[in-house]
């Protein structure tokens, strides 16, 4: 059995036929859908998503990536991203999961590497697709195992996920990691400003105060900020705020006053206006409608 088909088998063991489920392994979630989803705003924070069989596409502003099995997706910053299953079926469903990045790890393992970190003056976009390792593979199987062997986890689960980030950290794209850990690099100052932003995007936002945070002026933030999320701070607050307020929606049955207060809204017809905006139909209607279409699990998986 190949670990392809290991995972396949892990994840048919835990998850729903159809939903995402958070592992008793702590950074683990995995995910199955037996047919094509919705298209779905969340919100990742850094993980590695590895599709173990099927198809997924992530938009990201304007960018658009597709992967499959044998290649992996890893968002390095903080987004607000829309994906959605496009190929499953009932006797070949789609499986995916996904492991939360560590930046004390990365930051520890990137002092011991020799990694290729040329150009650290330049951002570069948070989320990239790139083709998987067998080392990595082996490694993020390990890591799931664990959930067949509560046990080990406490002893175990460290030090697979030091080797689960060094094999990232190995892959094509991971100079580009080793940026975001480099204390001063124009990357890391962003992701800075970016947990910034997702703790506090309820709040109003001023762009001065945040290149002031980021130690960059207005223009430098602007271009690093948009090289990097692929969009401008206040289109980046506003997909937080809205994608939030549909989470809370759809997850706690809250109305669109009580979703759009919560996060950061002080005019319901503001929120109304900009919510059909990007989803396409005002707030409660298209709540109404993803209920009517899909199991809430599948609305609302990572």
């Amino acid at each position: 059995m190949d670990n392809y088909q290991r995972l396949s088998q892990l994840i048919d063991k835990y998850c729903d036929p159809d939903g995402a489920v958070r592992t008793t392994v702590e950074p683990v979630s995995i995910y199955r859908s037996p047919a094509p989803s919705l298209k779905v705003p969340t919100i990742y924070k850094p993980c590695l998503c590895l599709i173990v069989s099927g198809a997924k596409e992530v938009t990201l502003g304007q960018d658009v990536y597709r992967y499959a099995p044998g290649q992996l997706l890893v968002a390095s910053v903080d987004l607000p991203i829309v994906g959605h299953v496009i190929n499953a079926t009932k006797e070949a469903p789609y499986r995916s999961l996904s492991i939360d990045l560590d930046g004390q790890i990365l930051s520890d393992l990137v002092t011991h590497m020799d990694l290729d970190i040329a150009g650290d003056g330049d951002s570069c976009r948070g989320l990239f697709v790139e083709n998987t390792t067998q080392g990595l593979v082996d490694a993020v199987l390990r890591v799931v195992e664990l959930i067949d062997q509560p046990d080990e986890i406490p002893v175990m689960l460290p030090l697979l996920m030091r080797e689960v980030h060094y094999r990232l950290l190995r892959t094509g794209q991971g100079g580009l990691i080793a940026r975001l850990v480099m204390g001063g690099s124009n990357m890391q100052r962003i992701s800075a400003v970016l947990r910034l932003l997702k703790d506090n995007f309820d709040k109003p936002l001023r762009v001065e105060d945040l290149a002031r945070h980021a130690n960059m002026s207005p223009s430098s933030f602007h271009h690093h900020f948009k090289e990097v999320t692929a969009m401008t701070p206040l289109q980046y607050q506003k997909r937080l705020r809205l994608t939030t307020a549909r989470q809370i929606m759809l997850a706690e049955m809250k109305d669109a006053s009580t979703a759009a207060y919560q996060v950061g809204y002080e005019s319901t017809s503001q929120f109304s206006r900009e919510y059909a905006r990007m989803f396409g139909a005002p707030p409660m209607r298209d709540v109404a409608a993803i209920l009517g279409q899909a199991p809430l699990g599948a609305v609302i998986a990572p």
